[in-house]
Parts: C-alpha cells; sequence; structure tokens
C-alpha cells in the first residue's frame, strides 16, 4: 500500500472534518420543531440555545462553559491507520494536533453559525405563526434583531483582531460574558489589551467580562 505523505494525510483528515460539519448542519436545518433546544460543543465551549413559548412570553438561555476538545482523537487516529496501514504513534500524534489547529477555528464558527441560524429559524418560525400573540411576535422579531446584531458584531471584532496580525480568532458570546480564544501559544499583555479593546467596543461589554485563552 503506498504511504501517503503527511501534508496529503492533514488535507484528507481536514477534509473529513469539514465535510462532517457540513452534513451535521445540512441535517440539524431540516429538523423543524417550534421548541428548538440545540447544544453544539465549540471545542473550549458549549454554545446553548433553547428557545420556548410559555404562558405568552418567549425564554431564551444562552451559556458558555468550558468543555473537551472538538476533534477527537480516536477518530483521527482510525483514519490515519486506514490510510496508511501502519501505526506510527509519533507521526500520528503529530498529525492529529495539527488537524485539531487547522480545523477547530473553522469548525466552531461553522457550528457557531448553525446555532444561530437555527435560533432565527425558530424565532421567525414563532413570528410568521398565525396562533402567535401580537406580545409573542413582537418579541420575536426583537430578538431576531438582536441576533443578527450579535451576529454581526462578532464578526467585526473577529476581522479586526486577524487585521492586528493574530492567525486566528473565534469568539462565544451571551448576555453574561465573551469566551475568546485565539490561535497563538502565548499572547502578551499589549496583545490582550488590543483584544479586550476591540471585542469590548464591538461587542458593548466591559473588560470584566471578557475572557481570553490561546489555542
Amino acid at each position: 500500500m503506498k504511504i501517503l505523505k503527511r501534508n496529503q494525510l492533514v488535507i484528507l483528515v481536514i477534509s473529513l472534518m469539514l465535510v462532517t460539519a457540513g452534513y451535521l448542519n445540512f441535517t440539524s436545518t431540516n429538523n423543524k420543531t417550534n421548541k428548538a433546544e440545540v447544544i453544539a460543543e465549540l471545542g473550549d465551549a458549549t454554545l446553548v440555545s433553547s428557545n420556548k413559548v410559555e404562558n405568552g412570553t418567549i425564554e431564551n438561555n444562552i451559556n458558555t462553559e468550558n468543555m473537551a476538545n472538538n476533534v477527537s482523537e480516536n477518530m483521527v487516529n482510525n483514519f490515519v491507520d486506514n490510510v496508511t496501514g501502519e501505526t506510527n504513534d509519533n507521526e500520528t500524534n503529530e498529525i492529529i494536533e495539527t488537524v485539531q489547529q487547522d480545523t477547530y477555528f473553522t469548525t466552531s464558527k461553522l457550528e457557531r453559525e448553525n446555532i444561530y441560524s437555527q435560533m432565527l429559524e425558530t424565532y421567525q418560525e414563532i413570528y410568521n405563526n398565525t396562533n402567535s400573540t401580537a406580545e409573542q411576535k413582537e418579541e420575536a422579531i426583537q430578538e431576531i434583531s438582536n441576533i443578527n446584531k450579535m451576529r454581526n458584531a462578532i464578526m467585526i471584532a473577529e476581522n479586526l483582531v486577524l487585521a492586528k496580525g493574530f492567525e486566528d480568532i473565534v469568539i462565544f458570546s451571551n448576555s453574561n460574558s465573551v469566551s475568546v480564544i485565539i490561535k497563538a501559544e502565548k499572547l502578551e499583555p499589549e496583545q490582550i489589551a488590543q483584544i479586550q479593546n476591540i471585542v469590548s467596543r464591538e461587542l458593548e461589554v466591559g473588560a470584566e467580562a471578557i475572557s481570553i485563552s490561546t489555542k
């Protein structure tokens, strides 16, 4: 069996992860319910969306908390072994580390976008529902506006941080805190201050609510 080069393996594994993420996104967006409850593991954070209509009000809850790494080491191990036909722990570990670094930010943003899209769909269904009250419709429109505003603010903040020379970034936000993950081995105090200033300004939150980490 022909032994593939390391960079070819990395490309193949990344492609597999992205195809998987795309498939999950497709299947999830085709599962429509009146009550949307979505939990997506986003690497170092979990974005939980629970939206429901109860007693004439819309309840919405989004939380972030530390979670296990998004990329399954066993999945990558098995894939590498099947492709190469040999087991090389050092080479496999290097490939896993590279894949985790290269796919983490992309898959996290895709999953975050999927969550927001499902939330928007839920509120749009509430607004279009003929059984919804005027109060429910008004609140649904307000939530749609808030979600779109947050999505735009996150996109602007991420682009501004990248413009400062950082390699990659992903931001998770809820009503109480903002988690910022930067692709870097470490951050200098002045770099942390730069990131805090940008995120604080664009997302309109205090610096004390911003958590910055590296990956």
